[in-house]
């Protein structure tokens, strides 16, 4: 549990100061470059998202297998052999995949992109350095996931953190004293992204276990996995067609001007994620070495600690933007036009982000135990049937109609997918799960941050008043929501306990 606590407040410390830093110059960004360049942004970071699928469910084995090696000392060569073989077929991806991209760059420039008035040689250039950075994503994916396998996450977090400050930070210098093009901005996140690649990959290697050889392309060893691996591949394409084919249609339906909107407001939604990537990432290795251990008690502990810590976390803040989404736009972007365009799809999507995240730790404990097969068939079906929604409700109702998909496909997979899990393992704790881990806590974060809703009246062009007055709702949202969770509160009593007995 030491292990899990370091870990856990890393990657808070890592995710918050990343994103809180990405959230904070995206103002600039759009005041630089304008909404339609940004528009262009947003397409980068869908198609970022669609080329995961080449990930082929290697990521996560990645992350399983480090968990399973670093309780089994005695397979250090085997660790190693494995690691160099992933390594050697993630470079090959990723270079394949940013070469794709680079050929196809003049077809989608005009054929795609409705590009408005940006210059067509400048959308094209755009598209080549993005093609870079591409080649670079899949080899950073499996680093990250080898030293969060390793445990060494607090080393993952503090590299996330300086190169978070230096992309975010250092590309406002050059949009503003060197060159404010979007050509600048991608260009500098590619130096960024080929550095970070570096010293991750050094980290990787230098925290595997020593070994009596050197490390070798052992193509062999993946038949250990490798049925792990196909299910997670299967999810990982069926969960992109799910949460992509919004945006594919859309930067295809809308000017870069809307779409620039609607990323914007994917922006804040995808916020969320600072608050629920550090919780599993955490939490998900751990799980996976105590099942390698048999330590069945130890599962059912954490995985309800852990659900409570997610609902504590995600859900007040999840309440706030829902309900003052037009006061949280204004007040961050400095923009009433921006407020008006972007706040109603930002209350749909942080709902669904919110539903998401609390699904992720039954997520986690499926993939602890190798089983994949139930969420590669929920997802399957939810693509039969949900994809044609998708479509049509982009078509139909735009940004806000593309959004509302995004959350009832969420409810419908915490509905299905949590009882079936508790079916399998941790058999009896669904009733648990939905009453003490995330009914209770939901309940008072909407509540109290209706009545502040009912009661509170937002100026948001006095910025600084407005921050101060909503940051103390969430600050008595988040306070009341983790009271109400009765292991989180263990939890924390027992810590403060600890710390008071260690300067007794």
């Amino acid at each position: 549990m030491t292990r899990y606590k370091s870990n856990l407040f890393a990657n808070f410390a890592g995710s918050g100061v990343a994103a809180l830093l990405q959230l904070a110059f995206i103002p600039f960004y759009i005041k630089f470059l304008g909404i339609e360049a940004y528009g262009l942004i947003g397409f980068y970071i869908m198609l970022q998202a669609v080329l995961q699928v080449l990930d082929l469910g290697l990521g996560p084995t990645m992350n399983r297998e480090m968990a399973r090696y670093s309780v089994q000392p005695d397979k250090a060569g085997e660790a190693r052999d494995f690691t160099r073989t992933l390594e050697i077929g993630y470079w090959i991806l990723g270079i394949s995949a940013g070469a794709a991209v680079a050929a196809a760059a003049p077809l989608i420039a005009t054929r795609w992109v409705n590009i408005g008035a940006l210059p067509l040689p400048v959308v094209v250039r755009s598209l080549m350095l993005m093609a870079g950075l591409v080649s670079l994503q899949l080899p950073l994916v499996f680093y990250q996931g080898g030293l969060m396998g390793l445990q060494r996450q607090v080393l993952l977090n503090a590299v996330k953190i300086a190169t978070a400050g230096t992309g975010s930070g250092g590309a406002v210098l050059i949009l503003w004293l060197v060159s404010p093009t979007i050509t600048a901005f991608l260009g500098w996140q590619l130096v960024v992204a080929a550095l970070q690649a570096v010293v991750l990959g050094w980290s990787l290697w230098h925290n595997l276990p020593v070994a009596g050889h050197s490390p070798r392309f052992s193509p062999a060893l993946l038949r250990n996995v490798w049925r792990f691996a196909a299910g997670m591949s299967g999810i990982t394409v069926s969960t992109i067609i799910l949460t992509q084919l919004d945006k594919i249609i859309l930067s295809r339906l809308l000017p870069l001007k809307s779409f620039g909107y609607y990323t914007l407001a994917t922006a804040v939604g995808s916020g969320l994620y600072v608050l629920i990537t550090p919780v599993f990432n955490a939490t998900f290795p751990r799980l996976s070495a105590m099942v390698a251990a048999r330590d069945e008690n130890g599962v059912r502990e954490l995985y309800h600690l852990g659900s409570q810590l997610m609902a504590a976390l995600i859900l007040p803040v999840a309440s706030i933007v829902a309900f003052f989404s037009y006061d949280v736009m204004a007040v961050w972007t400095g923009n009433a036009e921006t407020a008006r365009n972007t706040a109603p799809i930002v209350s749909i999507l942080i709902v669904g982000t919110a539903i998401n995240g609390l699904m992720s730790l039954p997520y986690a404990l499926q993939l602890a135990h190798g089983w994949t097969r139930l969420g590669l068939a929920i997802t399957v079906c939810l693509i039969f049937t949900m994809v044609p929604l998708i479509y049509l409700a982009s078509l139909r109702y735009g940004p806000v109609g593309a959004a509302s998909v995004w959350t009832l496909l969420n409810l419908i997979y915490m509905g299905v997918g949590v009882p079936f899990t508790h079916r399998r393992v941790l058999l009896g704790d669904t009733r648990r799960w939905f009453l003490e881990d995330v009914a209770f806590p939901l309940a008072i974060s909407a509540l109290i941050v209706g009545i502040a809703r009912w009661v509170l009246r937002i100026d948001p062009s006095q910025r600084f008043s407005s921050t101060f007055v909503l940051g103390g709702v969430l600050l008595i949202v988040a306070s009341m929501t983790t009271l109400s969770s009765p292991m989180l509160r263990k939890w924390i009593g027992d810590q403060w306990k600890e710390r008071k007995s260690l300067y007794a």
